[in-house]
C-alpha cells in the first residue's frame, strides 16, 4: 500500500486526540499566521494613510466575505466529500472531485470578478461607502477583483491538501503567502508608499505564487489526488455533492456580508465614518481569534468526515469533543485580553483619539460573550462536515441571519450607537443556546444508529 493511502486511512485507526493534534496544529498556525498578516495590513494602513483608509477598508468587508462564500461553496464542499470518498476508499471518485474542484473555481472565479467589475462602485456605495471612504475602497478592491480567479484556486486547493492527508503542506502554503505578503505590504505600502493599492497587490501577488506550488504538488502522480486527463469535465452528480455540502459555509459567507453591509449603514447612520472605522478594527480583532477556531474546525474536518464515512461514530464524536473544548480555550484567551486591554489593541490600528476611543468601547462590547462562540462555530463545522446540510445551515444562519439582523434595527432605537454594538453578543448568547441542544438529539441518533 502507498504511503498515500496509508496517510489517508490513518485518519480511521490513529489515536483521535494525535490526529487532531496533528491535523488542527498546522490548520492553527497557517490561520494564525494569516491573521497576524490582517492584523499587520490593517494596521499600516491605518498608521500610514490614515483612519479615513482604515474605514474605507471596512467598507470592503463584505466584498471579501462575498468572494470567499463562493470559494467556500467549492472548497469545503469539495473537501467534505473528498473525506468522505476516502473514508469509503473510493479513490477514483475523489480523484474526479479535484478535477471538478479546479473547473468550478475557474468558471466562478472569473464570473464573479467581472461582474463585481462591472458594477463596483454602485455596490460599495450600496455596501455603505461614502465619498470619503469610496476611493480607498474602489483602489483596494479592483486590484483583489483581478485576482480573484487565483484567490478562489489558491483556497479550494489548500482544502483539498487537507483533505488528502497533507495539513503540512496546506500549512506550508498558507505560511508561505502570509510571510510573503508582509514582506510586500512593508515594501508598497511603506517603501514605495502606494497606500491602500499596494495592501491589494500585495496579497494577489502571493496567493499567486502559493498557488503555482499547490499545482506543483498535484501534477505529482505519486499521490494519491493528483491531476489527470478525464478529471476536469463537471460532472452533474458531483457538482451537486460539492454544492450540496457547499451550500452551508456559502450561506455562512454570504449571510456575513449582509451583516456587515447592514452593520456599517447602521454605525454610519448613528456614528458616522469613524464609527465604522470603529467597527473595522474590532471585526479585525474578533476574526484574528476565530481564526484559530477555524484551523481547529479545519483540522477537525477530514477526521469527522473520514470516520463519519467508515460509520466509525464513536471516533467522530471523541474528535467533535476535542474540538469544541480547544475552540473554547481560545476564545477564552480572547476574551480576556480584549477585556483588559482594549486601548492598547486599538492603538495598534490607528493614532486617531477620537477612534481610539470608539474602537476600545467598540471590542469590549463586541467581545462581551465571545467564549461562547467557539463550540457554536465547532458544531455548525461539524455537521458541515458530515454531509447535514439542512443543520448546518440552519445554525449557521441563526446566529447572524435570524438573530442580528433585526437585533441590529432594534436594539439602536433604544441604545443609539451603542445599541448596534449590544446586538453582537446578544445573537451570540442566543445562538449557542440553540445549538447545544441541537447536538444533544443528534448524539442520540448515532448512538441509536452504533447499536444497531
Amino acid at each position: 500500500m502507498s504511503d498515500n493511502k496509508q496517510a489517508a486511512l490513518a485518519l480511521g485507526t490513529k489515536p483521535v486526540g494525535q490526529l487532531l493534534w496533528q491535523y488542527a496544529l498546522p490548520a492553527i498556525v497557517a490561520m494564525s499566521a494569516s491573521s497576524l498578516y490582517n492584523i499587520i495590513d490593517r494596521a499600516m494602513i491605518g498608521q500610514l494613510v490614515g483612519p479615513e483608509a482604515i474605514a474605507g477598508l471596512g467598507i470592503t468587508f463584505p466584498f471579501m466575505n462575498l468572494s470567499a462564500a463562493f470559494g467556500a461553496a467549492v472548497g469545503v464542499g469539495s473537501s467534505a466529500s473528498i473525506s468522505v470518498k476516502l473514508g469509503q476508499r473510493d479513490y477514483p471518485t475523489a480523484q474526479n472531485l479535484l478535477g471538478n474542484t479546479i473547473t468550478l473555481n475557474l468558471i466562478i472565479g472569473f464570473a464573479f470578478m467581472l461582474i463585481c467589475l462591472l458594477f463596483l462602485d454602485p455596490i460599495l456605495i450600496f455596501f455603505g461607502a461614502s465619498d470619503v471612504t469610496l476611493p480607498y475602497a474602489r483602489e483596494f478592491m479592483t486590484i483583489i477583483l483581478l485576482g480573484n480567479m487565483v484567490t478562489h484556486m489558491y483556497f479550494g486547493l489548500n482544502a483539498v491538501l487537507r483533505a488528502a492527508g497533507k495539513p503540512k503542506h496546506a500549512m506550508y502554503s498558507v505560511l508561505f503567502t502570509v510571510a510573503m505578503n508582509i514582506i510586500l505590504v512593508v515594501t508598497f505600502v511603506w517603501w514605495f508608499r502606494w497606500g491602500i493599492r499596494g495592501a491589494a497587490l500585495a496579497t494577489v501577488t502571493s496567493q499567486t505564487i502559493a498557488m503555482c506550488w499547490q499545482l506543483y504538488l498535484f501534477s505529482n502522480k505519486n499521490e494519491i489526488l493528483h491531476f489527470k486527463h478525464g478529471i476536469y469535465k463537471l460532472k452533474k452528480r458531483l457538482v451537486s455533492n460539492i454544492i450540496a455540502i457547499g451550500i452551508s459555509p456559502f450561506l455562512m459567507n454570504v449571510t456575513s456580508c449582509i451583516i456587515v453591509i447592514v452593520m456599517n449603514n447602521q454605525f454610519v447612520r448613528y456614528g458616522g465614518d469613524m464609527a465604522v472605522g470603529a467597527y473595522s478594527i474590532a471585526n479585525s480583532v474578533v476574526m484574528m481569534f476565530f481564526m484559530f477556531v477555524m484551523g481547529v474546525c479545519q483540522g477537525m474536518q477530514p477526521i469527522v468526515g473520514y470516520n463519519y464515512g467508515a460509520e466509525k461514530y464513536d471516533r467522530m464524536l471523541r474528535c467533535l469533543f476535542m474540538a469544541i473544548a480547544c475552540a473554547t480555550a481560545i476564545l477564552l484567551v480572547g476574551w480576556g485580553l480584549s477585556m483588559l486591554f482594549p486601548r492598547e489593541i486599538a492603538r495598534i490600528f490607528t493614532t486617531d483619539a477620537t477612534l481610539i476611543d470608539l474602537a476600545a468601547r467598540g471590542i469590549r462590547l463586541d467581545m462581551l460573550v465571545f467564549f461562547v462562540v467557539g463550540s457554536q462555530a465547532t458544531i455548525t463545522h461539524f455537521f458541515q462536515s458530515i454531509g447535514k446540510v439542512k443543520v448546518s445551515i440552519f445554525l449557521s444562519l441563526s446566529r447572524q441571519l435570524i438573530l442580528l439582523l433585526p437585533m441590529a434595527y432594534v436594539f439602536p432605537l433604544f441604545w443609539e450607537l451603542d445599541g448596534v454594538w449590544y446586538s453582537m453578543p446578544a445573537s451570540d448568547f442566543l445562538s449557542f443556546s440553540m445549538t447545544i441542544p441541537m447536538l444533544m438529539w443528534y448524539m442520540k441518533k448515532f448512538k441509536a444508529a452504533k447499536n444497531e
